[in-house]
């Protein structure tokens, strides 16, 4: 019986494991989308207004 217990705690720890490493994955996806996501938009901003030509003398 001892055995059967430990097996089935194994698999209870791997299934949270494995749900921990969904959580991370998805964290650091959201933090990458809106850390990145802003820097971008205001990056092609000044593209569009002309910030980043170089003035004409």
């Amino acid at each position: 019986m001892k055995k059967k217990k430990s097996k089935n705690n194994q698999t209870n720890s791997n299934l949270i494991d494995q749900k921990l490493g969904q959580t991370k994955n998805s964290a650091k996806l959201v933090l990458f989308v809106f850390g990145i996501g802003p820097i971008i938009g205001i990056i092609l901003f000044l593209y569009s207004k002309g910030f980043f030509n170089s003035p004409i003398m």
